[in-house]
């Protein structure tokens, strides 16, 4: 087994010189850990660019989507004041009733919404909390009162 070469300090102490071989490793795996970083940093920026792009697409899609959405909805009230004018024998009463079916579609909706925004004031949440508050609030004087008397 090879020994380590003796390098001598200005002080005069002889230290042992690490291999060469260990050197140059130490030294190839700092590159490969820089190629490893490297690509995967360039990995990220091109999915970032390629989520940026997405994004764009995406709000496109939507717009259309709510274009045709709202396109589709005006051809079936069209299409259902059509049957009602029929059966009814007349557009006013279809109007009427069209306006009606509406109104309580849109009643409903708004009802739903409110409870919605109800469920989201947490209410189970903020009842447990003010008991837990009240509690503590009751516990406190009495634990005053205990340190107190000792």
């Amino acid at each position: 087994m090879p020994e380590a070469e003796q390098v001598t300090t200005d002080d005069g102490a002889a230290e042992a010189a690490p291999p060469s071989g260990v050197l140059a490793e130490l030294t190839g795996l700092g590159r490969a850990i820089k190629e490893l970083f490297g690509a995967q940093l360039e990995l990220l920026s091109a999915e970032v660019g390629l989520a940026r792009s997405a994004l764009s697409w995406m709000l496109l899609a939507g717009l259309a989507a709510t274009v045709a959405g709202v396109g589709l909805g005006l051809t079936l009230l069209a299409l259902v004041g059509v049957l009602l004018a029929k059966w009814f024998a007349s557009w006013v009463w279809a109007l009427v009733a069209l306006s009606v079916l509406q109104l309580v579609f849109m009643l409903a909706a708004i009802l739903f919404f409110r409870r919605c925004m109800h469920w989201m004031s947490l209410p189970a949440t903020r009842t447990e909390w003010g008991a837990m508050m009240r509690e503590t609030r009751a516990r406190a004087p009495r634990r005053v009162e205990g340190e107190d008397a000792a």
